[in-house]
């Protein structure tokens, strides 16, 4: 795994692309195929759409492309978890990119409301 860095779209760029990885040690049965799957696209747009709102012209649209990250955060989070309790997926891998998707929340949400005050 890799350390975090302070740059968030590098960080965004290293949760997709550790997601893939660890989506491709999945089982490769119905369930690991349908959670993997959603994880890749989730954790994927999450990265996308924080690029987006890197390029955004206004608040009100840098506001609107950090919420819809957020929402991917959070569909990956819930999908890590179901993981979890199913026991799909190395636990270490899976509680690290839970870690780093807790933290990039915390800072997405913290962006989001400076933005909105």
């Amino acid at each position: 795994m890799i350390q975090r860095k302070f740059d968030l779209e590098d960080r965004f760029v290293e949760l997709a692309a550790n997601i893939a990885i660890f989506c491709k040690d999945l089982p490769r049965d119905f369930t690991g195929q349908y959670y993997g799957n959603q994880l890749l696209r989730s954790g994927g747009s999450a990265a996308l759409n924080f690029g987006e709102a890197q390029g955004a012209l206004t608040s009100k649209d840098y506001r609107h492309k950090a919420s819809t990250t957020l929402k991917e955060l959070k569909e990956s989070r819930v999908n890590l978890r179901i993981m979890g309790k199913i026991d799909y997926g190395g636990e270490q891998t899976r509680d690290f990119l839970l870690d780093e998707i807790e933290q990039l929340i915390k800072i997405i949400s913290a962006i989001i409301r400076k933005k909105q005050s």
